[in-house]
């Protein structure tokens, strides 16, 4: 077990997460970026792919899958034709999840080296950002760093004096949720409607334009310069087996003072709450449930949440998942049912249409909450509705289906006296009417 927290200032990756130095390329290389970036790449892609297989780097867009082994399925040597790509997800639409902006938009050029750094490991020729569509100033913040890199000869021809050639590019989105799964942005960046593709074959076979691809979160590419650095068991030293490195944290909802933090993985949520947000709104007692990462995992409640590791086994454990890392913190205030069934309308709004337990089963399940939600109905519809998402989990192509079905399986899990409160008080009312 490695060090699970708080992280030393000398510990951070992300050094200008707040803004308060420039982004600029000069600022960017006085904080260590870029630093012999050739060196780095001497060591070879083969060497570099295992660098960052034996750091333990989990991606950080949700998932979670070894980073290292994804980069280790695309092909060695590419054919005629058939250039491999890098496509980064930098379109972050999950509910409650902000860290990769505050990357693209304070530290970029972390990200870029990370892209050149990848890509050469991946052996592919260009990279697309795909950034999200409302994130109107970080696209600008990405282009001008792009522009800094192409001018200083980092990136495009002998990148970094490297020899390797490389592009980079940056693709605005349109702003659909379901342009986050990655085979649906892959559709997108083609020009296509954005819907996920059956699977296989998997993109690192046929993806981007039909070539091999690999798609990874901002946060998984952007460490990688300083895993190299400082080396594998330094970044292996953070964290819980299987759940190694340093993580972003987004905390939002009712805490003192919401924040973006970087941590080391499996800190507790008390430890995580206490350092970093002043707190719970009203104190430890007034917590009520807690999404621990992003609005498609399933609520924990307070007293099972509280000492619970942050990481991808500490929070499986407690039925729920890291997901992004983005922490939203319910108190007493919260009309619970009404904060799953607003979730609920949120993915039957964003489902692409394409797979029917999906197109037909989301608005099945938020009209179910809305009736929930008003104390509408008998015991029996809360079995109904639980047995509708379990028609709709795992039956669609992509995971939207389970993102829909997860909160509400959780809210009945954990909250199920709730709803047959609802229900009691308004048939009581009803009866009382009638007999009056």
């Amino acid at each position: 077990m490695g060090y699970t927290g708080p992280l030393f200032d000398k510990d951070r990756i992300f050094t200008n997460v707040y803004g308060f130095q420039s982004p600029d390329l000069k600022a960017a290389q006085a904080r260590g970026d870029w630093d012999n970036t050739k060196a780095l790449m001497a060591a070879g892609p083969d060497a570099l792919i295992d660098i960052v297989k034996a750091s333990g780097l989990r991606g950080r867009g949700g998932a979670g899958f070894p980073t290292g082994m994804k980069w280790s399925f695309m092909p060695k040597e590419p054919k005629p034709g058939k250039p491999n790509f890098l496509v980064i997800n930098a379109d972050e639409s999950e509910p409650g999840s902000c860290k990769d902006r505050e990357i693209i938009r304070h530290d970029p050029h972390k990200l870029i080296e990370g892209a050149l750094i990848a890509s050469f490991a991946m052996r592919a020729r260009a990279c697309y950002i795909y950034i999200r569509g409302e994130y109107i100033r970080e696209a600008q913040a990405l282009e001008k760093a792009i522009a800094e890199a192409y001018a200083a000869g980092l990136v495009g021809k002998n990148a970094a004096g490297s020899g390797y050639d490389f592009d980079i590019f940056c693709h605005r989105g349109a702003g659909a949720y379901i342009c986050g799964e990655e085979t649906a942005m892959l559709e997108s960046l083609e020009g296509k409607q954005g819907r996920p593709r059956l699977k296989p074959p998997f993109p690192a076979g046929a993806g981007l334009y039909g070539c091999p691809t690999t798609v990874n979160n901002v946060e998984s590419i952007a460490v990688v310069p300083t895993i190299l650095r400082r080396g594998a068991s330094w970044f292996a030293g953070f964290g819980r087996e299987k759940n190694e490195g340093t993580k972003l944290f987004q905390i939002s909802g009712h805490v003192e003072k919401p924040c973006v933090v970087e941590e080391s993985m499996s800190i507790s949520f008390r430890e995580l709450i206490d350092r970093h947000c002043g707190g719970i709104r009203g104190g430890w007692d007034n917590l009520l449930a807690v999404i621990p990462g992003g609005s498609s995992v399933p609520l924990v409640p307070a007293a099972e949440i509280m000492d619970a590791p942050m990481d991808f086994d500490g929070l499986k454990a407690v039925g729920s998942g890291l997901g992004t890392a983005a922490v939203i913190v319910m108190d007493k205030s919260t009309d619970i049912v009404r904060a799953i069934s607003r979730i609920s309308y949120f993915y039957k709004h964003e489902s692409c249409g394409q797979c029917t337990p999906c197109r037909e089963g989301t608005g099945w399940m938020w009209r179910i909450m809305e009736r929930l939600r008003e104390g509408d109905g008998s015991p029996e519809l809360i079995d109904k509705l639980y047995d509708v998402t379990k028609q709709v989990e795992g039956h669609t192509i992509c995971a939207l289906g389970d993102a829909a079905a997860w909160p509400i399986q959780g809210l009945i899990k954990h909250f199920r006296p709730e709803l047959e409160r609802r229900m009691t008080e308004r048939n009581g009312g009803a009866m009382l009417e009638a007999a009056e």
